[in-house]
């Protein structure tokens, strides 16, 4: 019996292992969803959609984007978090999500270390500094001036408090001093259709929701928040050569998975994604709006969402900034 009892046990496992290599190897086989944690519309759509439209070619499966927005990105964030570990559930998440909400709330309902499993770094991309045509500034130092003369009357308006723009805002208004009212928006797109619409003057935002808007001359571009300028806009300056030297904040995305997710399939996504970044057509693209392809193993997005959070809750911590 104690044979028999052995043998069955050594089946059982080895049934076990067939089947989830198995899995592994047939993944996927059915669509697989991207989690982007804000509202639909913004520039993190404009971004997403192609991103999805590369990976379900690679994959062989339809990758549907899904926006689940709200609370700094935490419900996204959560929904993922709690998901099935299988691979047909993956996040792509910016730097307030990944680096800045752990600092700016209270309590949020993830971290961003433990609730999930890395899988690739994948881009960054630094906001533009951009005004309604009716606000008479055409340079950063005309509008730096305009700020203190205006005396916290001007308004900003970001994607919502603790995002990426909000970030370069305050960095920009601790290095220079100049009062400026923020108007958070629940995400990109409302906050760039008060801006063209007049109700707020300024706004800082990725070039990949604005471009068409500033070649439509609806918007003007003063500066750009990031270390180099974007050959798309060649004659606008950054903000840091055009008067604030040492001045640089920039955007990132990252994917994840749920923790736990296998390491096959989580390789197989990394793979796939690191291809889908040197395609030539999707670079060109990438480029046009101001952003930069990176790629990376897991474990360099690890260390580098570590990094991340120690730098601005720097930032956040200097400017006493808690969530709205």
């Amino acid at each position: 019996m104690d044979k028999l009892f052995f043998r069955a046990i050594v089946a059982l496992f080895f049934l076990c292992q067939a089947g989830f290599l198995s899995a592994a190897e047939t993944y996927p086989n059915r669509p697989v969803k991207l989690i982007l944690p804000y509202p639909a519309g913004g520039g993190t759509d404009s971004f997403a959609r192609p991103l999805a439209q590369q990976l379900a070619a690679r994959l062989g499966q339809a990758v549907v984007v899904e926006n689940r927005g709200g609370a700094g990105g935490s419900i996204g964030m959560e929904y993922v978090s709690r998901a099935p570990a299988d691979g047909y559930t993956l996040l792509l998440a910016l730097t307030p999500q990944l680096a800045v909400n752990s600092s700016l709330y209270e309590k949020i309902p993830y971290d961003p270390i433990k609730s999930f499993t890395p899988i690739s770094l994948i881009a960054e991309a630094p906001y533009l500094l951009l005004v309604n045509p009716d606000l008479p500034v055409h340079t950063v130092k005309e509008f730096l001036a305009l700020a203190k003369a205006e005396n916290g009357k001007l308004t900003y308006a970001t994607s919502g408090s603790g995002s990426g723009a909000h970030m370069a805002a305050e960095l920009l208004i601790s290095m220079t001093g100049i009062p400026m009212t923020h108007v958070p928006y629940k995400g990109g797109g409302p906050a760039l259709s008060d801006v063209l619409a007049g109700h707020v003057k300024v706004l800082f935002a990725p070039a990949v929701s604005s471009m068409q808007y500033i070649q439509a001359g609806r918007l003007r571009a003063i500066a750009i928040t990031g270390d180099k300028r974007l050959s798309s806009l060649p004659n606008v300056p950054t903000i840091a050569e055009a008067g604030v030297p040492g001045y640089d904040s920039t955007v990132w995305y990252a994917v994840l998975a749920p923790p736990n997710t296998p390491r096959d399939i989580v390789m197989r996504v990394n793979a796939e994604l690191l291809q889908s970044l040197k395609d030539p057509a999707f670079k060109a693209m990438l480029h046009a709006n101001g952003i930069e392809p990176l790629g990376t193993t897991p474990e360099a997005l690890t260390s580098y969402i570590n990094k991340e959070m120690i730098k601005w809750s720097k930032v956040v911590k200097s400017a006493g900034l808690k969530a709205e």
